[in-house]
C-alpha cells in the first residue's frame, strides 16, 4: 500500500527530520524500503535504503538532506522486485528542472506505457510503474512548462489507483487519482508549514493539525505563495469515487481519519454488527492483534462476552500479510502471536480478525489456540469474503491464492478448522463504515476502472 509524505516549510531548511518522523508513523503501509528528497534551492539531494525507516536514516544522513522542501516514502511492493533500485522517491532531471516524485498505488497499463515511453528514448532505472509516472511527468512537462496542466495530461493516460506527491523544484505538488483509491490529506502546523501525509497519524506525529483530506481527481500545489487547488477534470467527467474498503478494516492506522471518517470508530462498528449477524455462544473474545483489537471490543461490548488479550504479539516482527514470501509468512506467524495460555484453556474462544485471504494464517491460528488449550474456537471475520484479486495496490495477484474465490464458507470453515466461521456483510461493512462510494472489486469481481489486460493473466 506505501505511504508518502511531503512538506513545505516556509521557515526551517531543515524538513528531512520531520519527514523521518511522518514516514516512521507511516510504517505500517510498508516496511521493505524507504526513501527521502530535499530540495535546497538549487538541486534535489536524496537517500534511499532497503528495511524499515530507524534502519535507513541516521542523524547524519539527515542532517546532509538540505531543503525547505522534501517528500519521503515507504516501500510496500506490488509492481516491481523489492530492491533498491525500486524504493523511490525518483528523482529525474531534464531541461526544465529537478523533479521528484513518490506514489502509493498501482498503475494497470503501466507496462504499455512504458513500452511507448522506451520508444521515444526515456530509460528506466526500476521496474516500477511508479517511474512511469515520473517519465510521463518530465514528457508532459517539456512541452507545457506547467505542473497542473502536466499532471491532468497524464491522467487521462493512468489506469488505475495513485496518490502522488510530486516536489517540482521548489514547488510541492500533492494528487489523488479521479476514483479516489488512495488516501493523502493535507495539514499544517503552527510556523505554517504545509503537509502532505497518506494519514493523518502522520500528522499528528510532529503536531500538525489536519486541514482536509486530498478530494478525489484534485491536484494541490503548494509553494512560497500558499496552497492552491486544481481540478484535474470537469465535475461532470469525474467517476464515482471508489475508495479501498480496506483501509478502514486493515490497512490504516486506527489513529486515523480517512475521508473524514474515523478509522477507530469504523472498526469498532465492524465488531459490533459482526456480533449482530455472528452471535456466538462463548467464554471469552480474542482480537487477533493488532488490527483485529478494535473489532473485537466491538464485538465483546454488542455480545456482551469478556473480552481478552489472549494472544500476545512480537512487535518487532512486520505484518503478515504484507510479507511477498508465502514461506516467510508461515514462519512470521509463529514468530508474531504467542498465547497466553490459562485465559485460553478450557474455553469457548471468539477470534476477531480483520480478513481471510489465503487462509493459511488463519488455519495456524486456529491450531495455535487449540494447542493452547481452547475447548472451541469460533473465528468471526470482520470483513466479507474476498474473492477477487486487487489490481489498486494489494498484493494478492491471483484468483488461486484466494480462498474465497473457489470455497464457500463452510468449506473455508473446514479448511481452517474452525467450529464456526462468520463474515461480515457487504451491506455490514458498508454500515459500519459509513459511507457508499467505495471499491468492493475484491468482494465483488465488478472493478472500478479498466483490468482487462492484468485479468487475462490471473489464473
Amino acid at each position: 500500500m506505501c505511504g508518502i509524505f511531503g512538506i513545505y516549510s516556509f521557515l526551517n531548511n531543515d524538513v528531512a527530520s520531520k519527514i523521518y518522523y511522518g514516514l516512521y508513523a507511516l510504517q505500517h503501509r510498508g516496511q521493505e524500503g524507504s526513501g527521502i528528497a530535499t530540495f535546497d534551492g538549487e538541486k534535489i539531494n536524496s537517500y534511499k535504503g532497503l528495511g524499515l525507516v530507524p534502519e535507513i536514516y541516521t542523524n547524519e544522513i539527515l542532517s546532509e538532506l538540505h531543503g525547505s522542501v522534501g517528500i519521503g516514502h515507504v516501500r510496500y511492493s506490488t509492481t516491481g522486485d523489492s530492491c533498491i533500485e525500486n524504493c523511490q522517491p525518483f528523482v529525474v532531471s531534464s531541461s526544465i528542472g529537478s523533479l521528484s516524485i513518490v506514489h502509493n498505488g498501482d498503475i494497470v497499463n503501466s507496462d504499455k506505457l512504458k513500452i511507448e515511453l522506451e520508444k521515444l528514448g526515456h530509460i528506466f532505472m526500476s521496474s516500477t510503474d511508479s517511474e512511469v509516472i515520473a517519465h510521463l511527468l518530465v514528457r508532459e512537462l517539456l512541452k507545457t512548462d506547467d505542473i497542473v496542466e502536466a499532471v491532468t495530461n497524464i491522467s487521462k493516460e493512468l489506469i488505475g489507483s495513485y496518490a502522488i506527491i510530486i516536489m517540482h523544484n521548489n514547488k510541492l505538488i500533492a494528487v489523488r487519482g479521479p476514483n479516489g483509491f488512495k488516501p493523502l490529506c493535507v495539514g499544517k502546523d503552527e510556523d505554517g508549514s504545509l503537509y502532505v501525509s497518506s494519514e493523518s497519524c502522520g500528522l499528528d506525529v510532529i503536531n500538525a493539525k489536519l486541514i482536509r483530506d486530498v478530494k478525489p481527481g484534485e491536484i494541490i500545489v503548494i509553494d512560497g505563495n500558499g496552497m492552491e487547488s486544481y481540478n484535474m477534470m470537469p465535475e461532470n467527467e469525474k467517476p464515482v469515487p471508489s475508495s479501498c474498503m480496506f483501509e478502514y478494516v486493515y490497512f490504516a492506522r486506527p489513529d486515523s481519519i480517512i475521508d473524514g471518517v474515523n478509522v477507530y470508530d469504523v472498526r469498532r462498528n465492524i465488531g459490533k454488527i459482526l456480533a449482530k449477524e455472528h452471535p456466538c455462544d462463548a467464554d471469552i473474545v480474542v482480537p487477533v492483534p493488532d488490527s483485529g483489537i478494535t473489532s473485537a471490543m466491538g464485538y465483546s461490548e454488542e455480545a456482551n462476552i469478556p473480552y481478552y488479550e489472549g494472544l500476545i504479539k512480537n512487535r518487532y516482527v512486520g505484518r503478515t500479510f504484507i510479507i511477498p514470501s508465502q514461506e516467510a509468512r508461515v514462519l512470521a506467524v509463529r514468530l508474531k502471536l504467542n498465547p497466553i495460555k490459562h485465559l485460553i484453556k478450557d474455553k469457548k474462544v471468539v477470534l476477531i480478525d480483520d480478513s481471510i485471504v489465503r487462509g493459511t494464517t488463519s488455519q495456524r491460528l486456529i491450531d495455535l489456540v487449540r494447542k493452547a488449550g481452547a475447548k472451541e474456537v469460533h473465528l468471526r471475520v470482520g470483513s466479507p469474503k474476498i474473492i477477487s484479486p486487487c489490481f489498486y495496490g494489494i498484493d494478492m495477484p491471483t484468483k488461486e491464492e484466494l480462498i474465497g474465490s473457489s470455497k464457500t464458507v463452510e468449506e473455508i470453515r473446514e479448511h481452517i478448522t474452525a467450529d464456526s466461521l462468520g463474515y461480515l456483510s457487504i451491506k455490514g461493512l458498508i454500515k459500519a463504515i459509513g459511507r457508499k462510494d467505495l471499491c468492493f472489486a475484491c468482494l465483488t469481481g465488478n472493478y472500478p476502472t479498466e483490468v482487462s489486460n492484468k485479468l487475462n493473466n490471473v489464473k
